[in-house]
């Protein structure tokens, strides 16, 4: 027997419970579980029951954090009809760096009058969260850490966590600087308790610290992080003065943010879910994307239209055009989606652009040797014509060796040009194949079958 959803099931209950307008069930159910799952269920809820179901959560904090849990259309017409003090008690009890990503989200009339009614403190650093990117290390950045002076003593760094640094978010590491506040090195909690307590941090700290600068873009950090396998890494600025730090949680959302983006954009569908946007806007998202497979087959017509007199005269070509165009859009959809992963994990450089290019070429023609023959000897044993196959088999092999070479290629030189290559993906590297496949197939008949 399969197991049930626990996501299904948590939205269906509560669904059933709205219906029945059972709130003290409800109340219940909300205040027990984890913000992460209630914005699951958010999403299949009316706007009217997603304010039912908020107002029944008790504790600002888990409110918190299911504002930072909701999907960005969802917050805004949620807190749309939030009184403004109400939602600055609950951005009070959240991380500087959360809030800030959380106010970019909203119109900035209404961003503005929040950070009025904040206090001071809290709205100062959250304004020059604001002031950076939203996607560098400046943006996401945490502006609470644990710093301290490099002469200052391991007890006496001790008693400053445990008087002055108890309400920093994640403090794994702590950082020494100098007299300038400029980053020198970094310790571990665990070398901080492990040496004699009148130790300064200068003489167990590790000097070469793995640090990001202000403008360094998000995907960028986050491949320091993964690279070096660190809990978070210090932020700094022109001057090498720290700043901020980027923790690990918020470079696992880097990593699924811009793997969800990648995914959309070679499919063709823009950069943002689609689920739970109106009719209306899921089309305007994505129109634009679909343009460029609409003007190459518009192209392709003009093509085939162009060998019309072929065609009629040997009718049997057509029927093979469109496993031609479909095995080279393959292949290219592949070789791209690979060159694009390895650029987005760093396992490829744009420095390897030839060595890449030229394995996906042999491997396309490989590839192709093998579909030629396979495609060319159903040709030949259903038309009984040694041209035709010959032909066929030639069309596919070309195709499916210039479309590994045009997926590779197009990509590492987007990224060449400091382009995200995922946008050289899905739709543009598919149409080119199609115009290409159908170019070379009746070049290739042309010369073989005189026509």
């Amino acid at each position: 027997m399969m197991q049930q959803d626990p996501s299904k099931i948590l939205v269906d209950s509560t669904k059933r419970l709205l219906r029945r307008n059972a709130n003290r069930h409800l109340k219940k159910i909300v205040n027990k579980t984890h913000a992460a799952d209630l914005s699951v269920v958010f999403r299949s809820l009316s706007l009217s029951d997603q304010h039912r179901l908020f107002n029944m959560i008790e504790s600002n904090e888990q409110k918190g954090i299911l504002f930072s849990e909701l999907e960005e259309d969802i917050f805004v017409d949620l807190v749309d009809q939030l009184q403004l003090e109400g939602i600055v008690e609950i951005l009070e009890t959240m991380a500087t760096d959360d809030v800030a990503d959380l106010l970019g989200r909203l119109p900035e009339e209404k961003a503005d009058a929040i950070l009025k009614k904040m206090k001071k403190e809290g709205s100062v650093e959250v304004e020059d969260l604001l002031s950076y990117e939203d996607d560098t290390a400046g943006g996401i950045m945490i502006p609470d850490f644990i710093a301290l002076r490099e002469d200052t003593t391991a007890a006496e760094a001790i008693a400053s966590l445990q008087k002055e640094h108890q309400d920093v978010e994640m403090p794994f590491y702590l950082y020494a600087v100098d007299e300038y506040g400029k980053l020198v090195g970094v310790s571990s909690l665990r070398q901080l308790v492990v040496v004699p307590p009148q130790t300064p941090l200068k003489e167990f700290m590790t000097p070469n610290v793995f640090s990001v600068q202000t403008d360094m873009d998000q995907e960028e950090v986050a491949k320091i992080v993964a690279r070096y396998d660190i809990l978070a890494v210090p932020v700094v600025d022109a001057t090498n003065r720290l700043v901020g730090i980027v923790t690990v949680d918020d470079v696992i959302d880097i990593f699924r943010k811009e793997a969800t983006e990648d995914i959309l954009r070679m499919a063709g569908a823009g950069e943002e879910f689609v689920e739970t946007k109106s009719i209306l806007k899921s089309t305007r998202i994505r129109l634009p994307w679909l343009f460029a497979s609409c003007i190459g087959g518009i192209i392709a017509f003009f093509i085939i239209n162009h060998f019309e007199g072929s065609l009629n005269k040997f009718v049997y070509l057509a029927a093979f055009i469109p496993v031609i165009m479909g095995m080279g859009g393959n292949i290219g959809t592949q070789s791209s989606t690979i060159v694009v992963r390895g650029l987005a994990t760093g396992r490829l450089s744009i420095r390897d652009i030839w060595t890449v290019v030229i394995k996906e070429l042999a491997v396309g023609c490989i590839l192709g040797l093998v579909y030629g023959l396979l495609i060319g000897s159903v040709a030949q044993f259903r038309y009984t014509r040694t041209m035709l196959a010959l032909t066929v088999g030639l069309a596919v092999i070309s195709s499916m060796a210039i479309a590994a070479l045009v997926g590779s290629l197009i990509p590492m030189a987007f990224a060449r040009v400091n382009i995200d290559p995922a946008v050289a993906t899905g739709p543009f590297v598919t149409t080119a194949m199609d115009i290409l496949s159908v170019l070379f197939y009746f070049t290739i008949a042309t010369v073989l079958l005189g026509i």
